[in-house]
């Protein structure tokens, strides 16, 4: 009997390896099958836009085939949910933007997923978000704004694509810096609160700056202010709504990250590393994000503060706005 538990015992441990060594030379093989970018949103939008970008740049890199696989559904959240519970394998990763990466957590008890259930590969880009005005206002400045609404409390109401999105918390983030009222109203996306703009049926909206743009060069709506620190390049004419000294302190942009689920091995997150900083500096992906009103990301971004930072940033916001579903 002891001799036959001796020989399963071997049996067993010589099973063990062989798998050690099978994992251990598919983490040093990797890739060596295509590799699925999830993008939780449908085509079209500034995610997918970045999602495809890096996707045909990452292919080059690691000389396999990219696909991007757009789930959309709950601001984003259900195509992250999707990367979380994958394999840490490398051959299922998220482009996501800070909706879905930061804020649905913060703001939706349906969403169950945490920082900790992914792997962060790096940032990809940014861009700043802008308020605007409906031509019926007559409004052409953030001062003229900023006079109407605080002389006109609970008036009037600004628009954005959904509850706890970045440009709802654009918007309450403004309200709280000028200690200003108004309503939000959230909209199913992009193209309804256009429709609402333009009818002059709501006074007021936050879009993501590729948005609207299109809008603001047709001169449809009116851009009162960008939302990061300094002017958009594409848009040099349009102030940073933090050149207002009431507004000195406004700071949030939309970005986008390449991330992995968790626990993704360390060869395979090296070789993901250097093929998504090899991309960035492609000058055809810099082309088509920079014109967008991207801006690529720095190189060697310590993405574990970088996250930690914006969500703190998003908590005081939802904190502010009581913002919960």
């Amino acid at each position: 009997m002891k001799l036959v538990s001796f020989y399963r015992f071997v049996g067993v441990a010589a099973l063990a390896s062989l798998a050690l060594v099978g994992v251990a030379h598919a983490q040093t093989d990797y890739p060596n099958k295509p590799i699925t970018i999830v993008v939780g949103y449908p085509p079209g939008g500034s995610t997918d836009l970045n999602g495809r970008v890096v996707a045909a740049e990452l292919a080059k890199k690691l000389g396999v085939s990219v696909v991007v696989e757009n789930i959309g559904g709950a601001g984003g959240a259900i195509g992250a949910q999707k990367v979380a519970n994958a394999t840490p394998d490398g051959y299922t990763l998220l482009v996501g933007a800070n909706n879905e990466i930061a804020i649905s957590r913060l703001v939706s008890a349906s969403v169950k997923y945490t920082l900790k259930d992914f792997t962060p590969i790096g940032l990809i880009a940014s861009q700043p978000m802008v308020l605007v005005a409906s031509a019926k206002t007559g409004v052409k400045t953030t001062d003229q704004f900023l006079s109407l609404a605080k002389t006109n409390p609970g008036r009037f109401s600004y628009g954005s694509s959904g509850v706890g999105t970045a440009l709802h918390l654009a918007g309450e983030m403004i309200k709280e810096e000028a200690g200003i009222f108004m309503t939000h109203i959230p909209y199913r996306g992009v193209a309804p609160l256009t429709n609402d703009l333009l009818g002059n049926n709501i006074e007021f909206g936050v879009y993501v700056l590729s948005s609207g743009l299109p809008h603001i060069k047709a001169g449809k709506v009116v851009a009162l202010g960008t939302t990061e620190k300094k002017r958009s390049h594409v848009t040099p004419d349009v102030p940073a709504l933090a050149e207002h000294p009431k507004l000195k302190h406004i700071d949030i942009s939309s970005w986008f990250a390449l991330m992995g689920p968790a626990k993704l091995p360390a060869p395979v997150l090296a070789k993901l590393q250097k093929a998504l900083a090899d991309s960035l500096q492609s000058a055809d992906l810099r082309k088509k994000l920079e014109d967008s009103g991207s801006a690529i990301a720095p190189l060697n971004v310590d993405m574990h503060k970088y996250l930690v930072d914006e969500t703190a940033k998003y908590q005081k916001i939802v904190d502010f706005a009581k913002i919960r579903e």
